[in-house]
C-alpha cells in the first residue's frame, strides 16, 4: 500500500482519491472480493413506473431548471478497437455521440428554458480529443461552470502480491481508471461539486456517454425532486439478454436496495441471479443525485464513500494475455444506492437504455431502427432486431466500417446473422430472419441486394 500511495502522489493522483483507493485496498488485502450471497439478499418488487407518474409541468420545469446533466465519457471502447473515447464514434450519419448528446442538450435547453449545463468525466485517455471534438459547439458551455472534470487513475496490482505493477514496454499500462463509482470522488475532489451547487444547481442526472437513450427529462426531475430522495436508480425489466447483468437486489439484513454486479456474484448463485422472474429489475446506470446531499455525505466523510469493493482480475496489457496477471480495483457508481438512507428507484422504458457495447449494438443505431426525432431523440420505429456479425471480421471498429460502410435497412427485419468476410454495398435491405453463410472468401453484397429468410435476392 506505502508503494502504490506513493505512486499516486508522484502521479499527482487527488488526495481524497488516494483515501478512497486506501480503503478498497485494505479491503482486498483482507480477502474482501465484494460478493453478494443470494441467502443475504431478497428479490425488489413493487417499483414505482415512469408512465404512471403524476408530475405538474411548473414542478418539472423547476426541478430541471436547477439540474446538471453528467455525462461518463472515461470509456475507449477498447472492446471494439478503439484507443480513444468511445463517444466519438459515429453513430448517426455523421453525427458522433457527442454530438447528438450536444444536440439533445440544447433542444432540451430551447423546449424549456432551463440551463441545463453538460459536464463530461473524461479520463486521461479521453480528455483530449473530447475537448476538441466539443469545439464547434460553442454554445454548449454555461458560464462559471468547466465542460468537463478528470476522472482518477490508480495503480494495476500485480496478483500474486498487491505490489504496483511495473510494465516499462508501455508505462501507461500501469495504470487504470477506478470504474465509474470514481464519480462522487472526482465531482468532490476537484471541485465540480462545489462549483454546481455555488451555481445554484441541485439535483444532477447521471449516465452513460455510450446510452443516447437518455436525453434530459424533465418528469423524471420533478418526481425525483418531489421524493426528497437524496439519490435515484432508474431500472428496466430484464430479459432474457440481460440474465449476465448487474441488477437490483434489497439486502435482508436492513432493507436497504443492493446492485449487485455480475463480478459479485458467487459461482454458486450465478442461476439464482440469471433468474429475470425472481429479480426483475436490472440497473441502467442512468442515476439522479441530490447534489446538497451528496456534499454533505462526503463532507462527513472526508470524501470517502462506504461503496463495496469490486475485485477485477486482468492481465497488465489487455490485448496479451500472457502478461502479468493484476487485480484492477474497481467501484459501480450505482452501488450507491446502499449508501443513502432514502435512496429510491424508478422503472423506465428500454427505450432510456440503448447502449453500445458492440459493433452488433453500433449497426441497429446506425440503421433505420431508429429514427431522430425533432428534440435529437432516438426513437425505435420497429422493435430491434438481433444481430449477430462474425467476430472475425466485424467485431473491431474498423474492419466494421471497412465492410459495412452505410448501413442496411434493417426496419423488416427480425434478425440478422453475418458468418465469414461480407462486404455491404449501399441500399442493402435485410427481412425476415436472415442469415449469411460464410462463402469462403471475401464476397460483397451489391447494391441494392436483399437478404432474407431465403438467402440473398
Amino acid at each position: 500500500m506505502d508503494q502504490a500511495r506513493q505512486k499516486m502522489t508522484d502521479a499527482g493522483v487527488a488526495p481524497t482519491a488516494i483515501d478512497v483507493f486506501a480503503r478498497f485496498y485494505g479491503l482486498l488485502e483482507s480477502g474482501e472480493t465484494g460478493a453478494i450471497a443470494e441467502k443475504d439478499v431478497r428479490p425488489l418488487t413493487d417499483v414505482p413506473h415512469l408512465a404512471d407518474l403524476d408530475v405538474p409541468d411548473e414542478a418539472a420545469r423547476e426541478a430541471l431548471a436547477v439540474t446538471a446533466v453528467i455525462k461518463l465519457n472515461g470509456g475507449l471502447g477498447t472492446s471494439m478497437g478503439m484507443d480513444r473515447a468511445k463517444s466519438l464514434l459515429r453513430v448517426r450519419g455523421e453525427q458522433t455521440f457527442l454530438d447528438v448528446i450536444a444536440h439533445q442538450v440544447l433542444a432540451a435547453r430551447a423546449a424549456t428554458g432551463a440551463r441545463l449545463p453538460l459536464v463530461l468525466m473524461n479520463s486521461f485517455r479521453t480528455r483530449e480529443d473530447t475537448i476538441e471534438a466539443l469545439a464547434p459547439h460553442t454554445e454548449l458551455a454555461v458560464e462559471g461552470l468547466p465542460l468537463d472534470f478528470l476522472q482518477n487513475r490508480e495503480p494495476k496490482l500485480r496478483a500474486d502480491d498487491l505490489t504496483p505493477v511495473d510494465w516499462p514496454a508501455d508505462p501507461s499500462l500501469e495504470w487504470c481508471p477506478p470504474g465509474h463509482g470514481d464519480l462522487y470522488t472526482a465531482l468532490y475532489a476537484s471541485g465540480t461539486l462545489e462549483r454546481l451547487l455555488d451555481a445554484g444547481y441541485r439535483y444532477a442526472s447521471v449516465s452513460n456517454s455510450d446510452n443516447l437513450g437518455v436525453s434530459p427529462d424533465a418528469r423524471i426531475a420533478g418526481w425525483f425532486a418531489s421524493t426528497g430522495a437524496p439519490f435515484a436508480a432508474e431500472v428496466a425489466r430484464r430479459t432474457p439478454a440481460d440474465r449476465k447483468g448487474g441488477h437490483l437486489v434489497v439486502r435482508a439484513a436492513d432493507g436497504r436496495i443492493v446492485l449487485r454486479e455480475t463480478a459479485q456474484t458467487l459461482p454458486e448463485d450465478a442461476e439464482a441471479a440469471a433468474d429475470i422472474e425472481t429479480h426483475p429489475f436490472f440497473n441502467t446506470n442512468n442515476l439522479w443525485l441530490d447534489l446538497r446531499a451528496l456534499a454533505d455525505e462526503l463532507e462527513r466523510t472526508g470524501g470517502v464513500l462506504d461503496l463495496p469493493l469490486i475485485r477485477n482480475d486482468k492481465t497488465v496489457d489487455p490485448t496479451d494475455s500472457s502478461s502479468t496477471p493484476v487485480v484492477q480495483i474497481e467501484s459501480a457508481m450505482g452501488a450507491a444506492i446502499e449508501v443513502f438512507d432514502g435512496a429510491v428507484v424508478l422503472e423506465v422504458d428500454r427505450s432510456r437504455f440503448l447502449p453500445v457495447k458492440t459493433t452488433n449494438d453500433l449497426l441497429v443505431l446506425r440503421s433505420d431502427v431508429y429514427r431522430s426525432t425533432a428534440d435529437h431523440r432516438l426513437e425505435a420505429v420497429v422493435d430491434a432486431p438481433f444481430v449477430d456479425l462474425d467476430p472475425k471480421h466485424y467485431k473491431t471498429i474498423g474492419k466494421f466500417d471497412d465492410r459495412i460502410p452505410v448501413a442496411p435497412s434493417l426496419a423488416g427485419a427480425s434478425a440478422l446473422r453475418v458468418q465469414g468476410d461480407w462486404t455491404f454495398g449501399r441500399d442493402v435491405v435485410v427481412t425476415g430472419d436472415a442469415a449469411l453463410a460464410d462463402p469462403g472468401t471475401p464476397s460483397t453484397l451489391p447494391d441494392g441486394a436483399r437478404i432474407g429468410p431465403d438467402g440473398i435476392a
